[in-house]
């Protein structure tokens, strides 16, 4: 058979495959814990609930319009003023097929073929594979300190006549890393200044820990939204923890827009007026979910932080946001792909190679689940890892013996 070779040269989804393999072991009862996936386990607010059921018991679940429901951009114009402290109009904005398929339309929407977008690492596993679908050519600025913050100059050396965009994800999939307001103005003024565009993952934008901020990147322009060259990509899976109704958005200039729902036109149509209308419930309803799910991953968070001071030979950055934690197991094993697969066929425990995000030598861990997930996820990876760990430990109901260290 033969085909594309574009569609040949994209890479599987590590995340993807690692829940198939879970998802196998587990239907042989296997006592799989899952530290791989970003999904936290709260319930669908109640608000999203009653909306999306409302549409559904209209029967009006009909096509709508490519760039999304006028009532649901209301929504977002709304949230976009309250948190962003920015007016934007209706043109300004587009309701996608989650954030992915924002990112994706607009990459289609503003590369043309060798064009290059800068892409700070560690990164989202998506970026590069949906640059190159776009036949664009992703730069990596990895930090050279062994930080997850990169140097604002080695952005700035990156940067060609070709470069077209800079990909910012503030905070960071997959190392918790929230960027500096410094280097988040200094991008800023850099991208308005050469005229490129400076697109802004704000997917976990309120999970944030120890008081802090991740500073949005309106603060630091005085253009509006029209002849700004920011770009924020938005949605409801993250923070309202609704990962399964696929409803992203983008906020940009009004042409942008425009060829985005063209794209979107030829593509998927729009969006699921039932995602929709919970999407727009979310975001109307009460605000205290959101900040109940922060202090639930920020207690996952300190619980990991604990555990990992008597994991001898880990080294972990501590996160300032996400649900997402990246250690330093390169004392135990330089590459990543084995360790994960290590720690699932001995602790039968879900990790994601550091590989993948352009950190060789890590694992992402999720702690979006349960404190039992993490207090034991963890204790089953040092037994695996640490010889200083003890040499037993139960997996389930079986009592396992360490007999590799």
């Amino acid at each position: 058979m033969k085909l594309s070779k574009l569609a040949l040269d994209i890479a599987e989804s590590p995340t993807f495959a690692l829940n198939e393999e879970a998802r196998l072991l587990r239907e042989r009862g296997e006592a799989v814990i899952h530290l791989g996936i970003g999904e936290p386990k709260n319930k669908t607010p109640m608000a999203a609930i009653l909306s999306s059921a409302a549409k559904l018991t209209s029967g009006e679940v009909k096509y709508v319009p490519p760039d999304g429901l006028p009532s649901l951009k209301k929504a977002i114009i709304r949230y976009t003023e309250d948190n962003y402290n920015r007016l934007v109009a209706p043109e300004n904005v587009i309701v996608t097929n989650g954030a992915k398929q924002a990112l994706f339309n607009i990459f289609y929407s503003i590369l043309n073929p060798q064009d290059e977008v800068i892409v700070l690492t560690p990164y989202w596993v998506s970026y590069p594979e949906i640059i190159k679908m776009c036949y664009g050519k992703p730069v990596f600025v990895t930090p050279e300190d062994g930080t997850f913050i990169p140097r604002f100059s080695d952005i700035e050396k990156a940067v060609t006549s070709y470069t077209r965009a800079i990909i910012v994800n503030s905070p960071n999939n997959p190392s918790g890393a929230v960027y500096p307001a410094e280097l988040v103005a200094q991008i800023v003024e850099f991208c308005e200044r050469k005229g490129i565009f400076m697109i802004c993952d704000d997917i976990y934008h309120k999970l944030v820990f120890d008081r802090k901020e991740a500073a949005p990147a309106y603060r630091f322009t005085n253009k509006d939204v029209e002849n700004s060259h920011v770009i924020v990509v938005n949605g409801v899976a993250k923070v309202y923890g609704m990962t399964g109704f696929r409803i992203g958005w983008v906020i940009a200039p009004r042409q942008l827009v425009r060829v985005m729902s063209n794209v979107t036109v030829q593509t998927t149509s729009g969006a699921s007026p039932v995602s929709q209308a919970a999407a727009e419930g979310a975001l109307n309803g009460l605000q205290s979910v959101v900040e109940a799910l922060r202090l639930q991953i920020q207690n996952n968070r300190d619980i990991l932080l604990q555990e990992m001071k008597t994991f001898n030979g880990a080294r972990l950055i501590t996160p300032d946001g996400t649900f997402y934690a990246m250690p330093d197991l390169r004392a135990f094993n330089g590459n990543s792909v084995e360790v994960s697969k290590f720690l699932l066929k001995k602790a039968m425990v879900v990790t994601v190679p550091g590989k993948e995000f352009g950190m060789e030598g890590h694992i992402r861990l999720s702690i979006s689940g349960t404190v039992k997930d993490v207090t034991e996820g963890i204790a089953r990876i040092k037994w695996a890892l640490d010889p200083t760990s003890p040499n037993e430990i139960y997996i389930g109901d079986k009592k396992m013996i360490r007999d590799w260290l």
